[in-house]
């Protein structure tokens, strides 16, 4: 099915998947599909569009999210490596190879922390600064595109339908 026709018939690739699925299994509830295969297939695409716009300001996606934290955490752009292992969801190994990453790149620094001269903070340095600006505004063009066929409401309520799905990974329930 070709995007122009997905725009006349108001039919996706997830439809024929749910048909599919409803023919050769009709004893299964397949209706979770109906969405989270929509958001599953959302997610590819824009992964790849996220990486095309980074790419052009010669960021990858995982450097984007650190810089992007550090960025969103206010003046003076400096968290400790835990709350940017929250922030971007990675181990701390891994954590550390990024910031070992950007740091030789520029992109930040590495320095004490005021509370603990045992711990360091991560700040960001003012060419990641640029940087991540940089893409973010690229990204944020490229992403109102998307959404501009659903109008303000309907983006209003995506995101909150979304928020509410989301909102328990986010926030597990300890019990």
């Amino acid at each position: 099915m070709t995007q122009g026709e997905t725009a006349a018939t108001g039919r996706d690739e997830v439809d024929d998947i749910v048909a599919a699925w409803r023919r050769e299994r009709p004893d299964l509830d397949v209706a979770p599909l109906e969405v989270l295969s929509r958001v599953t297939r959302l997610a590819r695409h824009l992964d790849r569009a996220r990486g095309q716009a980074f790419s052009r300001h010669g960021l990858e996606g995982w450097e984007f999210d650190v810089l992007a934290a550090l960025r969103r955490s206010g003046d003076p752009y400096r968290l400790p490596p835990g709350r940017l292992l929250q922030q971007t969801l990675v181990t701390s190994g891994t954590m550390t190879n990024r910031i070992d990453r950007l740091a030789a790149r520029g992109l930040v620094e590495r320095h004490p922390s005021l509370d603990d001269r045992r711990s360091v903070m991560v700040q960001l340095t003012e060419a990641g600064a640029a940087k991540v600006d940089a893409a973010l505004i690229d990204l944020l063009a490229h992403e109102r595109t998307i959404l501009a066929e659903l109008g303000v409401a309907d983006a209003d309520l995506l995101a909150s339908l979304l928020r509410q799905v989301l909102a328990p990974f986010d926030h597990p329930n300890p019990g």
